[in-house]
């Protein structure tokens, strides 16, 4: 594979198109900022420099590519976006927005000649615009008081659906309308809170007509049914296919409340009529996650991603297609042993491209549509994320790996390899500036005689007669890829440059090394997964002479959380430091604490209660917390009270536990996060709170056990 690389200078990423939106005067607008390294390495200030380059959408016409980059104010404590167009050759883009709100959502209308995005009102419900193509004569289309979260135009542009947010919970002056200001909530079913939020609103879908100037006449097609569309927490404007005709329109439901929906992960694709306004369930009968409906250019064939088993859903994402003149289903990767991330039609229905994780990476692969053989068209030591086809041979995407934030890129198909041409160079002012990591692709032996990819992170200007602290990265998920990502939080690059030798192990769990790799983890959460992590580390320790055995550390998020408070009773002094975020402590608890119980069930086997269980006892007595007799090493906890995946409580009882038990411990809880640390200043305090502790127990020697 050949890769060339198109530069471009920081001074022509901010090249601005005359027609500009002007902003407020009194809102400060959130832009690239010029940027000094004060230390010559990748450090917070690095991290929180960079611009976050959003995914392309590519004209109709092939020849120029519109996307957003986002970037953050410590100071503002607040993120934006603006809008960019570029052309596919790799010549300098153009802003084309300078407003201090952010614009979402952008796609090409018009055969390209305006663009359409999501903007907020002045009441702060995000609304529908269209613009000219330069980024002139904003207009607003809607004025809906529930929001528009996403949209998506029918091919002919005479309609358009918009996801908006319906009433769903009942609130206290539903049940007592004399006591205006009262604020309990009454529940009576479960799925009364959901990762972040309190569930008193729903996405519906609404479909309006479109005659180039307004959006009128929207209905919601749903407006009978209390059920999610999109699914909620994730679900977007993927969820909903158009048909190519203009006639119908494709969404993905669970049609399912409360028990029901918590124990559930049964979701189907809807067929609705526009004319007859009826609704038909396309995939009856197939019991797990149905989504990201996709219909190939001609209509003739439905393409989207299935799970087969109902209550699993970290399932092998199978691609299936749908003939829509017969109703015939063909599972495309039945002999194809991973899970599909995402896909995209070749306009000729040849082929489908798409992205999975594979052997610790994620590149691009093709599928031959009557054969079903697979194809690599790009493989790095790097993540393809974003499948923007452009004809039968281009795809525009982007691509990132543990040193390098996501830039766009154009891959050129050939019979006998892929072009791989750099489109944007974002960040080039900021990386250009820093010695970086270097990142080894490493093969750890098990303890049951497999084999797993460990990635190894090294400090800049690594020296190997040195001696370096290390870190066991644990990863969440469970069932989450260790591949070549690029974290705001969990950022490798970061963490080798604080001086840091990293060891990432692909434990048993993660996809992208088949399904019996990845499904081993299920109902085994105290079991061969933690022995891999003690592989890697043992193997680590033993294998790269620069690591200072005396100062090695454990961390990890969410199920990461849960692996360093196990590890934390269980290491057999191989620790000197733990830390913690988002983890599960103590399993019983997490059983009746979280909220979606298909997870609970599925990873841990069932009930507490249930005596009769084999696989359940196994799992809650292995439970991070009945180990704490044997910690006797510093740890530290953070956590965000807006976290109902995880609850706060389960790290305030690891903290309560080690401080009761005489343990060096300490604790942040952030009262506006939830399971992520989103706001910019709690991120930089999260930032400085991981290295200090660390640094104090992994740097200094005085702290040495």
């Amino acid at each position: 594979m050949k890769v060339s690389t198109v530069m471009m200078t920081s001074a022509a990423m901010m090249m601005a198109a005359p027609a500009l939106t002007a902003q407020a005067a009194d809102t400060p607008v959130i832009e690239k900022q010029e940027f000094k390294s004060k230390t010559g390495v990748f450090d917070i200030d690095a991290l929180m420099a960079l611009g976050n380059v959003g995914a392309p959408a590519v004209s109709p016409d092939g020849t120029k590519m519109l996307y957003g980059i986002t970037y953050q104010s410590v100071s503002e404590n607040r993120s934006n976006t603006d809008l960019y167009v570029g052309a596919l050759d790799g010549s300098a883009p153009v802003r084309i927005t300078r407003t201090p709100k952010s614009e979402g959502n952008a796609v090409w209308i018009d055969g390209g000649s305006r663009i359409a995005f999501t903007y907020p009102d002045d009441k702060g419900n995000s609304q529908l615009w269209v613009m000219n193509a330069d980024g002139s004569d904003r207009k607003c289309l809607t004025d809906v008081d529930f929001g528009v979260d996403g949209f998506l135009f029918s091919p002919d542009q005479s309609k358009v659906v918009i996801i908006g947010n319906v009433k769903y919970a009942r609130t206290a002056q539903d049940i007592y309308p004399d006591l205006p200001k009262a604020t309990g909530r009454v529940v009576d079913d479960l799925m009364y809170k959901h990762w972040n939020e309190w569930v008193t609103q729903i996405p519906h879908p609404f479909v309006g007509d479109f005659d180039g100037n307004a959006v009128t006449g929207l209905a919601d097609i749903m407006s009978d049914e209390p059920f999610e569309a999109p699914m909620k927490p994730f679900g977007g404007i993927e969820s909903f296919a158009w048909t190519p005709d203009s006639k119908g329109l494709v969404y993905v439901s669970r049609k399912k409340t409360g028990v029901d929906y918590a124990l559930s992960t049964n979701s189907d694709l809807y067929l609705y009529n526009l004319g007859d306004k009826t609704t038909r369930n396309l995939t009856e009968g197939m019991m797990g996650y149905d989504t990201n409906p996709a219909f190939s250019a001609d209509g003739n064939y439905l393409a989207w991603l299935s799970m087969e088993r109902d209550g699993y859903e970290a399932d092998k994402n199978r691609l299936f297609v749908m003939d829509m003149r017969t109703g015939a289903k063909t599972d495309m990767t039945a002999d194809w042993d991973y899970t599909i991330e995402e896909f995209a039609w070749r306009p000729d229905g040849k082929a489908i491209y798409f992205c999975a994780y594979k052997d610790g990476v994620a590149p691009i692969f093709s599928m031959d549509f009557k054969t079903h053989k697979v194809t690599t068209l790009a493989q790095e030591q790097a993540d393809y994320t974003g499948l923007a086809v452009v004809g039968n041979k281009t795809i525009v995407t982007r691509r990132h790996s543990m040193i390098a934030p996501n830039d766009i890129y154009r891959l050129d198909i050939g019979k006998k390899k892929t072009e791989v041409t750099r489109l944007t160079a974002v960040n080039e002012d900021i990386m250009g500036q820093l010695a970086l990591p270097t990142v080894k692709p490493c093969m750890v032996p098990t303890t049951d005689g497999k084999e797993m990819l460990t990635w190894m992170i090294y400090p800049p200007k690594f020296d190997s007669a040195a001696k370096y602290p290390a870190i066991l990265y644990c990863q969440g998920g469970p069932q989450s890829a260790v591949s070549q990502f690029w974290s705001a939080r969990w950022n490798f690059c970061l963490m080798a440059s604080n001086g840091y030798i990293m060891v990432a192990p692909n434990r048993r769990g993660v996809p992208g090394f088949g399904t019996e790799w990845e499904e081993q983890i299920s109902k085994d959460y105290p079991g061969q997964n933690m022995r891999d992590y003690l592989s890697a580390i043992d193997w680590a320790m033993e294998n790269e002479p620069a690591i200072d055995r005396k100062h090695v550390g454990c961390t990890g998020a969410s199920y990461g959380g849960f692996s360093t408070y196990w590890l934390a009773g269980n290491h057999d002094k191989r620790f000197a430091a733990f830390f913690a975020h988002a983890g599960i402590f103590n399993t019983e608890a997490q059983y009746l604490e979280t909220e979606e119980m298909w997870f609970a069930n599925w990873d841990m086997g069932g009930a507490f209660w249930d005596k009769d269980n084999a696989v359940a006892q196994r799992t809650f007595a292995n439970s991070p917390h009945r180990f704490v007799d044997k910690w006797d090493t510093p740890i530290m906890v953070s956590h965000g009270e807006y976290d109902f995946r995880i609850l706060a409580s389960q790290g305030m009882q690891a903290f309560n536990a080690a401080k009761l038990r005489g343990i060096p411990a300490e604790m942040v809880i952030f009262p506006d996060e939830c399971h992520w640390i989103l706001k910019p200043q709690n991120a930089v305090m999260w930032q400085r709170l991981y290295f200090r502790w660390f640094d104090r127990w992994l740097k200094d020697d005085k702290n040495s056990k």
